[in-house]
């Protein structure tokens, strides 16, 4: 069977990584990676899908950027680099998680081992590209490489959104294309090689 990568709302899962305090001013397009991250989990909310934030060795890199609304999902402290610890394992499968839409930092070290991960627990993962970033890019172009290798779907804010919508009578097409009028308003080009 051909694997298409369509997002179900009602089997998947955001994974939003690492995109704490200390990496403002370290990753290249940072401000492309929040704006993702914020309208990907307004999506997330209005549609009642589960979202894991990871934060890594927190006494170092800080807590979560402010602008990113944790309330709304499950905060996990890590010192792996990898998202896939215990308990967001355990979520993974007491969520029955068949999608994982993963963004944030650093896109060659914790997204692509997350991906890895998932990917060998038979996950499809939607890794996207406007929220994923690194402190370089040619680290953030090889990653993206090695996880299409993998088996991994790389995309967009917009994409993934519209596919979890699948059609404009959704009842929340409105609310979310408001979202999306105002990010693509806004948006900060990923591809600047500046901070």
């Amino acid at each position: 069977m051909i694997r298409t990568g369509k997002i179900n709302p009602n089997n998947s899962m955001f994974f939003c990584c690492d995109v704490q305090e200390r990496f403002r001013t370290l990753i290249t397009a940072f401000p492309s990676v929040v704006a993702s991250a914020k309208i990907l989990l307004a999506t997330a909310k209005l549609l009642n899908i589960p979202v894991v934030f990871s934060e890594q060795y927190p006494q170092a890199f800080g807590l979560t950027v402010t602008e990113l609304d944790k309330s709304y999902g499950t905060v996990v402290q890590k010192t792996k680099f990898s998202m896939l610890v215990p308990e967001i394992t355990e979520k993974l499968k007491s969520e029955n998680t068949k999608t994982v839409v993963l963004f944030g930092i650093e896109a060659h070290v914790c997204v692509q081992q997350t991906a890895l991960d998932l990917i060998e627990k038979g996950i499809d993962v939607h890794v996207v590209a406007d929220g994923v970033s690194s402190q370089r890019q040619f680290d953030r172009f090889c990653a993206f490489d090695r996880m299409r290798q993998s088996g991994v779907f790389v995309t967009t804010t917009e994409s993934a959104i519209f596919s979890l919508l699948n059609d404009s009578r959704h009842e929340h097409f409105k609310a979310i294309s408001g979202f999306l009028k105002e990010y693509n308003s806004n948006r900060p080009d990923p591809l600047l090689t500046n901070k």
